[in-house]
């Protein structure tokens, strides 16, 4: 999922009750839930990079125990400058207000409370996990979410927003202000983007079920798959494969309409070319291919001097969407290598970017 999402999912786990029950809950959830995506610091090598270690050890269950440490780490050593400045203030104060002390090992589950939801989050969209690396290296991607979903943003900011509107009412009529507000809402925030994960999970095996039953094909269809669109869960993209292509469809569950055109949602296998077989052989195409579940790999172009771009696609993101954008030929996460007339790898790119 995106950051906001993640670091809005941190508070608001914080204020469903753990806030009450240990100092600078908040805080450490909120830091926690987004800290798995450090891992982006990896693209300033170069995309691929990036490409290849996004949602590698710090999205596994090995490595949250460590991402955990680290987040309680760098508030205790605030707190202890803190206290240093102020002395025993800070604690007489706490103590007489009715707050909830600080209490580390807490805070530690706390935070890894908050570093699952970030793996829970992530394996929700279809881009995917590997929450059991290194020893088992697989994607896992529940495909049911869009990675940037607007519904549960909107729950996520009305939760965290909502308590602090109504307390600026009580303070205009006098009321005492609590300690800790926003349970309620915080709880039903995320009892609500439950339930929406509920729904979506549904009509996913319905989307899925209405394209079997349209026989798009007359081949065999040999796996079948189906992508979210963000905010309307009804409608989905699906992908299958059959011995001699893949095809696109999209489909709405509400009205039971399966829409595909074999001419734009088609995709014939190409032959393995020798520039085909070399770029698989990149670096590119080694991480490429262990991510991608429906990798479709071509020759694009050959320049008059020999050189073959070859270009890697996955079909689970061959849509066009206001978020991922409307041009089909600039969709994310499309790498091209680009292979010499000597058939030896000149360079990769991803995103239009190049790995140098």
């Amino acid at each position: 999922m995106d950051p906001v999402t993640h670091f809005m999912t941190g508070a608001v786990l914080s204020r469903a009750g753990f806030n009450r029950k240990a100092a600078y809950a908040t805080l450490a959830m909120t830091l926690a839930a987004e800290a798995p995506d450090l891992d982006v610091l990896w693209s300033v090598k170069g995309p691929v990079a990036g490409f290849e270690h996004h949602r590698g050890w710090t999205h596994s269950l090995l490595g949250l125990p460590f991402e955990a440490a680290v987040v309680v780490g760098v508030i205790w050593a605030g707190h202890r400058l803190y206290e240093r400045r102020q002395g025993s203030r800070p604690v007489q104060s706490r103590q007489a207000s009715g707050l909830a002390p600080v209490r580390w090992g807490r805070l530690y589950l706390f935070s890894l409370t908050a570093l699952l939801s970030h793996i829970l989050l992530d394996w929700t969209n279809n881009y995917g996990v590997r929450p059991f690396a290194p020893f088992n290296p697989r994607w896992y991607a529940g495909s049911f979410v869009f990675i940037i979903e607007p519904v549960i943003l909107v729950l996520l900011l009305v939760a965290l927003v909502a308590p602090a509107l109504f307390g600026l009412v009580g303070s205009e009529i006098g009321a005492r202000r609590a300690p800790y507000r926003g349970r309620g809402w915080a709880i039903a925030a995320l009892t609500g983007i439950v339930l929406f994960w509920g729904l979506r999970l549904f009509e996913k095996q319905q989307a899925i079920a209405l394209t079997r039953e349209a026989q798009l094909t007359q081949e065999p269809i040999l796996r079948i798959t189906a992508n979210p669109y963000p905010v309307n869960p009804f409608r989905w993209l699906t992908v299958f494969e059959t011995p001699l292509v893949y095809q696109t469809a999209t489909v709405d569950t509400l009205t039971g309409n399966v829409v595909s055109d074999p001419q734009a949602g088609g995709f014939h296998k190409p032959a393995s070319t020798l520039p085909i077989l070399e770029a698989k052989r990149s670096w590119l195409g080694h991480v490429y291919l262990d991510w991608a579940q429906y990798p479709f790999v071509t020759e694009t172009s050959t320049t008059p001097d020999g050189f073959t771009t070859v270009t890697f696609r996955d079909l689970r993101f061959a849509y066009a969407t206001p978020v991922l954008g409307r041009d089909p030929d600039r969709l994310p996460l499309v790498g091209r290598v680009v292979i010499n007339p000597d058939r030896r790898v000149d360079h990769m790119q991803l995103d239009a970017r190049v790995q140098h």
